[in-house]
């Protein structure tokens, strides 16, 4: 008969194992250590970015100049530059994980220059700049930075002028709209007026609601203002968008008022209310006017959060 020798189990052990074949992570670095060590392949960036662009910014800064609609454009670039400012802490603490797939966005901002280049489409080159952006802060630093610096990248898309199709289909409803709104309104505060189209005809003289009276010029820089606004108020996500979308009729409302009164003033002083120093006065009044109600509104969606919490 057979004596079992009793075998003691296999442990397996770890204590004893090299440390070179441990696997160890790359230590993640902060968004500021990445500019330090990175600061001779941004510097490298900067001329390929003139080279690309050389003529696109210029000629959208000329167009700022000579277009009242997009004058605007100059402050853009500067509230996106104080957007970044004020969240400079939290960038320079964001975790620098590089997105390979930030080259696809690249690439894309890139094809988008070219085809508007080919195509003489002036937005689509110039609207190519900010994603061409997004897609260099993907690639070099990751998602993390990308998101605290989404708002003031995404801003910049206010200084790139729409295209003038694009334009001509809000402004023409809209102008429409201003002069049926202006006349019926004239028409109850007993006004003798008749309208064709966006033409205001009176006994003694003739206006015409153009494109500056239509609300459009004061929309693009209103919505421009209700995005900074929304920002620097601490207020819910949802109030914020409440004071973006408010600025719409803000807009159509103060420049239906605008059209109102000058066709009070066309009924007793004729054609000339509608022309020169007034016309020009009541442009930068009206928009005063929507800036003030702009400002009330957020004032207004802020005091009621402050009473809620306070409630609460």
């Amino acid at each position: 008969m057979r004596r079992r020798i009793p075998v003691a189990p296999v442990q397996a052990s770890y204590i004893n194992r090299p440390q070179g074949n441990s696997i160890s992570m790359p230590p993640t670095i902060t968004f500021t250590e990445a500019l330090a060590r990175n600061r001779i392949r941004l510097l490298l960036i900067v001329p390929l970015l003139v080279a690309a662009y050389y003529r696109v910014v210029p000629d959208m800064v000329q167009q700022w100049m000579q277009d009242e609609n997009y004058s605007h454009g100059f402050l853009v670039p500067l509230i996106a530059g104080y957007f970044l400012y004020l969240r400079r802490d939290e960038l320079g603490r964001a975790p620098v994980v590089p997105w390979n797939w930030g080259v696809a966005v690249l690439l894309f901002g890139l094809a988008q220059l070219i085809l508007g280049w080919l195509g003489t489409e002036y937005f689509t080159m110039r609207s190519s700049l900010v994603v061409v952006l997004a897609g260099l802060v993907l690639f070099l630093f990751g998602t993390a930075p990308f998101r605290v610096m989404a708002l003031p990248l995404g801003y910049l898309l206010f200084m790139v002028p729409i295209p003038y199709i694009v334009y001509d289909a809000v402004a023409f409803p809209l102008k429409l709209f201003v002069t049926r709104v202006s006349v019926a309104t004239l028409k109850i505060a007993g006004v003798s007026v008749l309208r064709e189209g966006n033409i205001i005809m009176f006994p003694a003289t003739t206006l015409e609601v153009a494109d500056a009276c239509s609300g459009i010029r004061s929309l693009i820089s209103l919505l421009a203002l209700a995005v900074a606004l929304a920002f620097f108020l601490r207020i819910a996500p949802w109030k914020r968008w409440v004071l973006v979308g408010g600025a719409i009729p803000i807009a159509i409302v103060t420049n239906a008022s605008r059209v109102i009164v000058t066709g009070f003033l066309a009924q007793y002083m004729g054609a000339r209310a509608a022309e020169g120093f007034f016309h020009e006065f009541a442009g930068l009044a009206v928009f005063g006017l929507a800036m003030l109600l702009l400002v009330s509104l957020g004032a207004l969606l802020k005091g009621r959060e402050q009473r809620t919490g306070s409630e609460q």
